[in-house]
């Protein structure tokens, strides 16, 4: 029997529910879940264990590497200068970024980065880990090269360089990394666990993922629009040459697995800041950050309405240039599709490789997030956060 621990709200019981139903039904080892409605924590759940070996509990003390949900917290950072006008999502990346003009870049978008219409979800320089953790390297490679198409002109998952892209712009406009951006403008004023570049006086309550078992997907294969695309999917996926394979492991430089493990579970890399990929955090830190983009939390409110009408406003929709399957995307977040349902038509938010969802519904003014340690092979649209939403609306409805 899995010990879960933690509080739900009258009402909300079919939340926890369904966070047990995890890890019966779904295969979770660890995990936590937390809402937030109109500001107020609802439910703020943990349970399972750090290791099937150790039967260390999975506490509240406990932080998760949480992949691309980390993008959805890079956005909110742009979106926080843009609110505050210092950002212009219509403006040229040149004209704050010179160097990103070569390699006909010249007239690409701050909005193109952002709903990843830019062209470059690869690099073209093969860069060993220690070099991109670095960051700088990353960062002019893809300020000198040619994009794969012309920007603006479609879209396709930029899994890894969207964070270097979204955090280089912050830095030009602001001055500050986009961890420190973050750790003073979100972190601070909420009292988040959350970091991008965790500092090593952390490190010991970081959990390590457990990496997928091959063959897992939540995507309907009965489904005639999405099934003949999934086997081009799996094919790029193994492919070390395709757009595909290249952009989820920056042409290697990140394993998934192998005799050294998950190249996530090591401390030089949760020390880079990589805006894409390696934000540490929990459930209950990342759902009141989605919270605080929809209402007042403790005092703090981050995003207004306005700020976030347009960031939900569709920039992207249709077949991936990178995931090859159908994906929609406002500026930096997912916003409702087949492959990423999220809350409902007034959701916004990032799922995150393995399982990981921060999120917010903008009409219930929801904040909620899932976080685990044992990874599924889902890109989005994952069972148990499928489990949980549902059971998140039943209470709500």
């Amino acid at each position: 029997m899995t010990t879960v621990q933690g509080t739900v709200a009258a009402g909300f019981e079919g939340v926890r529910d369904a966070f047990e139903a995890n890890f019966t039904d779904h295969g979770d080892v660890g995990a936590g879940v937390s809402v937030f409605v109109e500001g107020e924590c609802v439910v703020d759940l943990t349970g399972g264990v750090v290791d099937p070996v150790s039967g260390r509990a999975y506490g509240a003390d406990a932080l998760q590497l949480v992949f691309s949900s980390t993008k959805g917290v890079a956005a909110i950072c742009a979106h926080l200068l843009a609110q505050r006008g210092q950002l212009d999502f219509g403006a040229k990346v040149a004209d704050v970024w010179p160097e990103f003009a070569a390699g006909g870049k010249a007239d690409a978008t701050i909005a193109d980065v952002m709903s990843h219409r830019v062209g470059l979800p690869v690099i073209d320089e093969r860069l060993a880990l220690d070099q991109v953790l670095e960051i700088d390297p990353v960062v002019d490679a893809l300020a000198a090269q040619a994009p794969l198409w012309e920007p603006g002109s479609g879209h396709g998952y930029h899994a890894l360089t969207y964070g270097w892209l979204v955090g280089e712009i912050v830095k030009r406009i602001d001055g500050r990394s986009i961890g420190q951006f973050v750790a003073e403008e979100l972190a601070g004023p909420l009292g988040l666990d959350l970091w991008i570049g965790l500092p090593e006086a952390q490190d010991h309550r970081v959990v390590p993922l457990i990496a997928m078992n091959p063959g897992e997907s939540s995507f309907d294969l009965t489904d005639p629009d999405i099934a003949p695309l999934l086997e081009d999917l799996a094919t790029a996926f193994l492919d070390p040459n395709s757009v595909t394979n290249r952009a989820l492991h920056l042409n290697g430089a990140f394993n998934l697995g192998g005799e050294q493990g998950l190249a996530w579970n090591r401390p030089e890399v949760w020390r880079s800041q990589i805006p894409a990929a390696n934000g540490i955090t929990n459930a209950r830190s990342l759902a009141k950050l989605y919270a605080s983009c929809v209402s007042e939390v403790d005092g703090v409110r981050i995003l207004d309405d306005e700020t976030v009408k347009k960031a939900t406003e569709e920039r992207s929709n249709g077949r991936d240039q990178t995931l090859i399957v159908p994906t929609r995307f406002g500026l930096g977040f997912f916003i409702p599709s087949t492959f990423s349902p999220l809350m409902g038509p007034a959701s916004f938010g990032h799922a995150g490789a393995g399982g990981s969802l921060g999120l917010a519904d903008a009409d219930r003014k929801v904040g909620f997030a899932y976080v685990m340690n044992k990874m599924s092979a889902n890109l989005s649209d994952d069972p148990r956060t499928g489990g949980l939403i549902a059971a998140v609306e039943a209470a709500l409805a």
